[in-house]
């Protein structure tokens, strides 16, 4: 019997995205979300099947995930929809992937992997930009230095964000970056430090960020100190560090919602000729306690291209058969996942 599976939020830029290069690539998965004409107006468009229904229902998730064998949940903030989604995939033994790249998201799903042990599925958060290529990439490092203590990623070229991508920046404005030290997660200052990356164009600089592997590269690897960092515009630097500042008055839900509705009349993600000309860089190292290093880079395609690619992907894996629990992608996949999208190219991996 062919198996089964479900976009949700498939009216989203990601989610409409991935159901595209679905349809292109001859699948045809279950297009759903909570809006009926914009899911029934996408369904018709790709001649695909369509549910309609509202997380805020279990009941109503659980019985539209019936027969359903996976879901790729692009439906954020996932701060707010993670958790009702995977409770009804955990229920129904639906396996569950997501495009998150929320610390606090990855944290709390990677705690249920006796959950899913238990049911006999996969929980896969960040199967997108967050964080497969510096999953991948730091699995490959691990790999090359097992005894590695210290742990540093680095990224440029993400280019203009969509809607749902810079709403979950707004909602992290209050609270400033983390790191991981000695195996725990603690909140740092933003930009709590700078330093000067050699990509593989290029030397650039960098400051340190929130980013998802600060939680799922620990998961991956086990190195206990891990730092990631991305090009950014000293002004944004400094706009970041005045709403930690002002953390109660950016942490207040009416101005969460003014911000939110702000980005909804404002922001609008890439269009094919930006994402078809956008490229992406990312950079690793690690270290172990002698003081040897080992590095490598790779470069993506677009972050949204990358993204639709790599969790249609992460998809078809899983109904292939994984074994179940809650899974980074390298651990899911293997290291060399990255290697089979499209348009990505490793570096060399070098020892110094």
């Amino acid at each position: 019997m062919a198996k089964s599976w479900m976009i949700y939020g498939a009216n989203g830029y990601t989610g409409k995205l991935a159901a595209e290069l679905a349809r292109e690539r001859g699948l045809a998965p279950i297009l759903a979300g909570r809006h009926r004409e914009k899911i029934d107006s996408l369904a018709a468009r790709l001649d695909l099947p369509a549910r309609v229904f509202s997380l805020d229902d279990p009941g109503a998730t659980r019985t539209a995930l019936t027969n359903v064998d996976a879901v790729l949940h692009a439906a954020g903030p996932y701060s707010a929809t993670a958790r009702p989604m995977v409770d009804a995939c955990l229920a129904t033994k639906t396996h569950y992937l997501d495009v998150t790249g929320e610390i606090s998201v990855f944290e709390a799903i990677h705690k249920r992997t006796d959950d899913a042990q238990r049911a006999g599925v996969c929980l896969i958060p960040g199967v997108g930009f967050d964080v497969v290529p510096t999953d991948c990439l730091a699995a490959r490092l691990a790999e090359r230095l097992p005894d590695a203590t210290h742990l540093e990623l680095a990224f440029f070229g993400l280019g203009r964000a969509s809607q749902g991508t810079t709403k979950t920046m707004v909602e992290a404005l209050p609270f400033g970056g983390c790191i991981r030290l000695d195996g725990r997660i603690v909140p740092v200052p933003p930009g709590y430090r700078s330093r000067k990356v050699t990509f593989h164009d290029r030397p650039r600089r960098v400051v340190s960020v929130p980013w998802g592997d600060v939680s799922t590269a620990y998961h991956a690897t086990g190195i206990p100190n891990i730092m990631v960092y991305m090009t950014m515009p000293p002004a944004l630097v400094r706009a970041s560090r005045l709403a930690v500042k002002l953390r109660r008055t950016f942490g207040s839900r009416s101005v969460q919602w003014g911000l939110k509705k702000l980005v909804e009349l404002a922001v609008q993600g890439p269009d094919a000729k930006q994402r078809d000309a956008g490229r992406a860089e990312v950079w690793g190292e690690v270290r172990n306690p002698a003081g040897r290093r080992v590095s490598g880079t790779l470069t993506t395609p677009d972050g949204y291209s990358f993204t639709a690619d790599a969790a249609i992907r992460s998809v078809e894996r899983v109904l292939e058969g994984v074994e179940p629990g809650a899974l980074t992608p390298s651990r899911a996949f293997g290291a060399d996942f990255v290697e089979t999208l499209d348009g990505v190219t490793v570096h060399e991996i070098r020892a110094d």
